[in-house]
C-alpha cells in the first residue's frame, strides 16, 4: 500500500495530511479545493480509486456524504473516519456502505496544535475488517508515537461527553462571559485563559456538532446546570 486518499481537507483533514505524507502519496478531495503544490489535489471519482480512503468532512456532512458515496464505492476498500464524535459515523458507515467495504472508526485525541505533543492518543475501533487492515492502521500510528485505545464507538461517546463535550461547553461559556489578563493572575486563572484559547482556536460548527451528535452530551449539560445550580444556591444558605 503506498496511495491513501483523502476526503475533506479543513483543519483536521491538513493534520491527517501531516501524518499520512510519512509514509505514502496522499490524494486529496475537497469540495474547495486550494491551490497549493505540495498537495496532491484530485477528483472525487480518482479520490475513490485508493484501497484506503480516510473521511475528515464535518460532522453534519458526514451522513449525507455516506449517501452519496454509497453508489460510487466498492470492492477491497477501507473507509476510515476521524470524527470528534462515533456512534452517528459508524452508524451512518453501517447503512450506507456496502458490506464489502471495511469500517475503521478513530478519533484522534490531538488536533493541529497539539499534533507534536508527546503521548497523543487516538481511539480506534474495528468496525468491520475483512481485508485485514486494521492492524497495519493500528501499528503505523503507532510509529507514529500515537498512543492507541482500542474502545467502541459508544464507549468513546459516553466517555467524551463528560470530557469533551463538558471541556468545549466550559471553554465557550467562560470565552462568553469574558475573561481579561491581569498582572495578578492565578496559575488556575492562567489554565482558564488557556481553556478558552484552545477550544475556541475550533471552529463554532465543530462545537455545535459534537454537542448535537453525541448521543449523551444533553445528559451531561443538564447534569451541569444541575451542579451549578447546587453550588451557587449553597452560598445563599451558608
Amino acid at each position: 500500500m503506498n496511495k491513501v486518499s483523502i476526503i475533506g481537507f479543513g483543519r483536521f483533514g491538513t493534520m491527517l495530511h501531516q501524518l499520512l505524507i510519512k509514509g505514502f502519496e496522499v490524494d486529496v478531495f475537497d469540495i474547495d479545493p486550494i491551490n497549493q503544490s505540495d498537495i496532491n489535489f484530485v477528483s472525487l471519482e480518482d479520490v475513490l480509486k485508493n484501497d484506503t480512503i480516510f473521511v475528515a468532512v464535518p460532522i453534519r456532512d458526514f451522513e449525507g456524504l455516506m449517501d452519496s458515496l454509497s453508489g460510487k464505492i466498492s470492492g477491497k476498500k477501507t473507509i476510515i473516519d476521524v470524527c470528534s464524535v462515533k456512534v452517528h459515523p459508524k452508524q451512518a458507515m453501517l447503512d450506507h456502505l456496502p458490506s464489502e467495504v471495511d469500517i475503521i472508526a478513530t478519533h484522534p485525541l490531538f488536533g493541529p496544535d497539539s499534533l507534536q505533543e508527546r503521548d497523543s492518543v487516538m481511539m480506534m475501533e474495528k468496525v468491520r475488517d475483512i481485508h485485514d487492515r486494521y492492524e497495519f492502521w493500528k501499528a503505523y500510528f503507532e510509529s507514529q508515537n500515537i498512543i492507541i485505545e482500542e474502545i467502541s464507538s459508544e464507549e468513546h461517546d459516553m466517555m467524551a461527553a463528560r470530557s469533551q463535550g463538558l471541556t468545549h461547553l466550559v471553554g465557550r461559556v467562560i470565552d462568553d462571559f469574558g475573561t481579561q489578563q491581569t498582572n495578578i493572575d492565578t496559575v488556575g486563572y492562567k489554565a482558564l485563559h488557556k481553556l478558552v484559547s484552545q477550544t475556541c482556536n475550533d471552529s463554532w460548527e465543530l462545537f455545535e456538532d459534537i454537542q448535537k451528535y453525541n448521543p449523551y452530551t444533553q445528559k451531561m449539560i443538564v447534569e451541569l446546570n444541575e451542579s451549578f445550580k447546587k453550588i451557587v444556591d449553597s452560598l445563599g444558605n451558608a
